[in-house]
């Protein structure tokens, strides 16, 4: 094999034949292997290596890299190569000033060496190395070369910072310096931090590329290496300082434009309005970033002394001129920011400041109209009804100052009326709060007020903070009301056309009249008269079954108000028709009651003679009879099986004798009871006071008063004589005194 050849099978065929050449075997595959012998010798690459190292090379770092080769099989020990260094001439001033990796062949510097190595006057080493196979094992072949190495001074010196101006107009990449390791076999690295436009060739020289510039970076830090083949350091990097130069290319900035500066009006001169601070991103402290202010606008208004607003040149302050401003004005203010200090040559920016004049709350809020009605309302509107809207104006212009408090100042003692308003709105409503009474105040006269919530400054309120409504309130009539809320009454199915079965009266019958209809009157069983009430069964009950109810309802309308009305249900109790023959009214002796009504009534009991009963085949049933009058004025309660309790509905009956149906009902049969009972006015201890009759012989009434007339006109007539003739008799002696004169009578 070759140099470095690796030792491979060799494939071959073997076949037994016959002299003949019969096949007795084979075919077969056999590999045969060659066994590689340590039959080579290493070789370098060199006979003589020469290198220069320089005096800041750090101990371990390989400056010569020696290269051997073996031609026997690779990976094997017959390959395995090991370097020495044998000998070192001079031995001064250690014998072991280098080491060499025996592996790699890597010379470097030795740590004894490092340090001996400042203070060795040889300029030049010589080495005696040699390259083994076989590995460690004693045994091998060996070969043999020179290493001459050259001791050079530093030159790997630090460098003084490097000025470069920005934005600089030169070809690029632009040389700006070099830096030169003295050693031998050198790659040159450069790190820049943070990073920048710079490089390094091989040779050292250090470029920028590109233009620079001072505000994204005024400065660099730029970190220069000297490397091995392998990429470690020969010597600590070298430190460049880059200062960028600055340069007048950034114009001034102005502050964002904030919100506009509220300045009260009348604010005194020299008030400040704001302060502007404008940026030059030129290096500070230069004439480049030295900003000076001038205002540009508003100018001075013809015929005008002085200015609305002044600015300081150097701090940028806004102040307020001797001109003074108005309430509302809103002005934009555009002043211009200089660099250089302002002189030529310079950039420059306009700023705008927007300053609003807000006023001061010198206007008394007011009515827009003073005014307001009459309004009428009536009497029975409901609380919270609106009654009026009052708007007030403020001439302020501040919101604040236009926020308004309402009042009611006189003409509500009794808390009637109420206000209320959006804090926000300049609209006041007026609402009713109580009910209103055509009796206690037929009109009213309210007076609102407004004020301002905010202080008011100068003058207080005027005459237009007041306005006036006028309420006029109607008199209401209220619906009519039926005597009662409901009615019942009961009817035998057997009642034939026409019957009466109740009145429906108004509850004052006297200051009001009525008419009446009847709703969901579905079987047209009834009818009722429109004016005095009376329900009546309009056609025979065909249909109706005892037990049952029929429900209607009975609306009345006032004669003269149309639109006032009332309602009431009316039930009607179907009955089981009576035989003809068991309704035989039985008279009961008349008792008494009083009227008014005091607590107590009568008792109304069943027939006597009655043998079902009498055997105790069951109770009597009591019910008044059908007349809606007498369901009206009286109530018939069941005491038990045999007796019933009659007193007066109303409080009020009029006294005179009543007969009084009560329909007694017992199995199928029926009877009808005719209680008689006089009601009368009682005395205290609820004795009957009875009506006297005209007794014979006694006068009337009109005789009494003609008698008594007479009398009265006979003692006047006598009187009047009496007088005339006492004058009379003056007349004929004057002299007399009057104590003299006798009375004289006339007969």
């Amino acid at each position: 094999p070759g140099q470095g050849q690796t030792l491979t099978p060799l494939p071959c065929q073997v076949t037994l034949e016959t002299q003949d050449g019969r096949v007795l075997w084979g075919p077969q595959l056999v590999l045969v292997h060659v066994k590689d012998e340590n039959d080579q010798v290493p070789r370098f690459s060199q006979a003589i290596y020469r290198a220069h190292l320089s005096r800041d090379t750090r101990p371990g770092i390989p400056f010569l890299f020696l290269e051997a080769s073996d031609w026997d099989e690779p990976g094997t020990a017959n390959s395995d190569l090991r370097f020495h260094v044998l000998s070192q001439t001079p031995a001064q001033p250690s014998p072991d000033m280098f080491q060499l990796e025996p592996r790699l062949g890597a010379l470097a510097l030795s740590p004894k060496g490092s340090t001996s190595l400042d203070h060795a006057l040889e300029r030049t080493y010589q080495l005696l190395v040699q390259v083994k196979d076989m590995g460690d094992q004693v045994s091998g072949h060996q070969a043999t070369a020179t290493v001459e190495v050259s001791i050079t001074e530093s030159t790997w010196v630090p460098l003084e910072p490097i000025h470069l101006a920005e934005n600089l107009k030169v070809l690029y990449p632009h040389h700006m310096a070099q830096v030169h390791w003295s050693g031998g076999d050198v790659h040159y690295h450069l790190e820049s931090h943070p990073p920048g436009p710079f490089d390094v060739n091989a040779e050292g020289n250090l470029y920028v590329t590109r233009e620079l510039d001072r505000e994204a970076q005024a400065e660099y830090l730029l970190q220069v290496r000297a490397q091995n083949s392998r990429g470690e350091d020969y010597a600590a990097p070298l430190e460049l300082h880059v200062l960028v130069m600055d340069e007048n290319d950034n114009v001034p900035v102005c502050p964002p434009r904030d919100p506009a500066v509220s300045i009260p009006e009348l604010s005194p001169p020299g008030t400040e309005v704001t302060r502007l601070s404008a940026e030059d991103a030129d290096a500070p402290g230069s004439p480049n970033s030295h900003i000076v202010y001038q205002l540009l606008s508003p100018e001075p208004e013809d015929g005008v002394e002085g200015r609305a607003f002044q600015v300081d040149p150097t701090s940028g302050s806004v102040t307020l001129g001797v001109l003074p401003l108005r309430a509302g004005q809103n002005i934009l203010l555009l002043v211009l920011a200089m660099d250089l200090a302002g002189t030529e040559g310079g950039f420059s920016s306009t700023c705008e400041v927007e300053v609003t004049v807000t006023d001061i709350n010198d206007h008394a809020p007011e009515f827009i109209t003073s005014q307001i009605g009459p309004i009428s309302l009536p009497e029975d509107v409901e609380p919270g009804t609106l009654v009026a809207m009052l708007t007030a104006t403020d001439a302020d212009l501040e919101p604040a100052f236009r926020l308004m408090d309402f009042a009611i100042e006189r003409g509500d003692t009794e808390g009637i009326f109420g206000l209320d308003w959006e804090p926000d709105s300049g609209h006041v409503r007026l609402r009713l709060c109580k009910n209103l009474s055509y009796e206690a105040a037929p009109s009213h006269e309210v007076v609102v007020v407004v004020r301002s919530v905010a202080k008011l400054v100068g003058p207080g309120p005027g005459p237009g903070a007041t306005a006036m409504v006028t309420v006029l309130v109607e008199r209401v009539m209220p619906p009519p009301k039926l005597d009662q809320e409901s009615y019942e009454a009961s009817v035998p199915i057997s009642a034939p056309a026409g019957s009466l079965l109740l009145t429906i009266q108004p509850s004052d019958p006297i200051s009001r009249t009525l008419r009446f209809s009847l709703v969901n009157d579905s079987e047209g069983w009834l009818c009722i008269e429109k004016v005095s009430g009376e329900v009546h069964t309009a056609q025979s009950l065909q249909g109706a079954q005892p037990g049952d109810t029929y429900t209607v309802l009975v609306e009345a309308q006032d004669t003269d108000e149309p639109r006032l009305s009332t309602s009431a249900p009316l039930v009607i109790h179907f009955l089981k028709a009576p035989p003809a023959q068991a309704l035989t009214p039985a008279p009961v002796p008349s008792r008494h009651l009083c009227t008014p009504r005091q607590d107590h009534g009568l008792i109304v009991s069943g027939p006597s003679k009655d043998p079902d009963l009498a055997s105790g085949h069951g109770p009597y049933s009591f019910t008044l009879g059908p007349n809606p009058t007498v369901q009206r004025d009286w109530r018939l309660q069941t005491l038990n099986g045999s007796h019933a309790y009659l007193t007066l509905a109303l409080h009020w009956v009029e006294p005179r004798e009543h007969i009084i149906p009560v329909v007694v009902s017992h199995n199928a049969q029926m009877w009808q009871l005719l209680v008689r009972v006089i009601v009368c006015r009682c005395n205290v201890e609820g004795q009957c006071m009875r009506k006297v009759g005209h007794m014979k012989g006694m006068p009337t009434k009109l005789s009494a008063v003609g008698i008594l007339v007479g009398t009265l006109v006979a003692i006047g007539i006598f009187l009047i004589l009496i007088f005339t003739h006492w004058t009379m008799s003056r007349k004929k002696d004057p002299d007399q005194p009057a104590d003299s004169v006798p009375l004289k009578g006339t007969v």
